[in-house]
């Protein structure tokens, strides 16, 4: 079986939840402490042993091909004041080996035609689908490692998922699956693109982590805009289940749904409480404010 060595990251979408932050800034530049949420998604990827990252981006998102690139300036300034430490930080954000290639989505079609964008370089070898929006921390592997072991255990695409409340399966994927001898993987029968809370099959939610087997770009291919009237990388799935076994994956990790105002704030917190320069004054501050709240 070939080795997963690439990865898809739809980043064109426009973040119109965090305007006006996002106006010129792409949301997946936005900081979780002082790494930005694509860095996040790259260590990720590059913890599997991902090789190949590749970005589908638009029109405004020049900083983030900016944020993984070279900057000699910044680097000489860093150096010559002695700042070694950063300066190590700051070359160390794409490690050496990694490649990163940049692919236009010319207009937002929808998720399915982002990742349809990647197939010239994907070509016919499994990949994997990050989306940033979705910052997972599950403290040693990362999520995408988990469900590249599953695909090559299986043999079959991976979709991560999660129970989300029945309230809300109208905002994800809705799988409706059956049971495996291993209870954190599951036959997915069919995927609906979100559902109301009467239509759906279950509370399995999709979040956006996947690895795919290539057939999944002959199926974005046939598919005709859905929901939202664009293409939808679920519709798709729903499609490829015709043609081979497709598993859900509940995976072992925190989420924060970082697309949402709340989640993103939460994540911060969460982050701030862990890392290491911060988190006792952190602590100490959310403590002080605490008490002041509840008098």
């Amino acid at each position: 079986m070939k080795r997963i060595t690439k990865a898809v990251f739809p980043v064109a979408g426009l973040g119109t939840r965090f305007l006006p932050a996002t106006k010129a800034n792409p949301k997946e530049m936005l900081p979780i402490v002082d790494k930005p949420l694509i860095q996040y998604a790259v260590e990720e990827a590059v913890a599997a042993g991902i090789t190949e990252l590749i970005f589908i981006t638009g029109r405004t998102k020049r900083s983030i091909t900016d944020h993984f690139d070279k900057a000699y300036e910044l680097e000489t300034e860093l150096e010559k004041d002695g700042k070694l430490e950063r300066l190590e930080i700051v070359r160390n954000i794409i490690p050496e080996g990694v490649t990163c290639i940049y692919i236009r989505q010319p207009e937002p079609l929808g998720l399915g035609h982002a990742v349809l964008c990647a197939k010239p370089v994907v070509g016919d070898a499994p990949f994997a689908v990050i989306l940033p929006d979705d910052l997972i921390d599950d403290g040693s592997r990362g999520v995408v490692k988990q469900m590249i072991d599953k695909y090559q255990q299986e043999r079959s695409s991976v979709i991560a998922v999660q129970d989300v409340p029945k309230e809300d399966t109208s905002k994800y994927g809705i799988v409706e699956s059956v049971t495996t001898n291993d209870s954190s993987l599951f036959k997915i029968n069919s995927i609906v693109e979100k559902p109301s809370p009467e239509d759906a099959l279950s509370t399995l939610g999709v979040v956006g982590r996947y690895v795919l087997s290539p057939e999944i770009f002959s199926c974005l291919e046939k598919t005709a805009k859905g929901a939202g009237n664009e293409i939808q990388l679920t519709d798709a799935i729903s499609m490829l289940l015709t043609k081979e076994l497709v598993y859900a994956y509940k995976f072992q990790g925190e989420r924060y749904d970082c697309g949402s105002k709340l989640g993103y704030m939460i994540a911060s917190i969460e982050y701030a409480l862990k890392d290491n320069e911060i988190h006792t004054d952190f602590r100490k501050y959310l403590n002080h404010k605490l008490s002041t709240f509840l008098g």
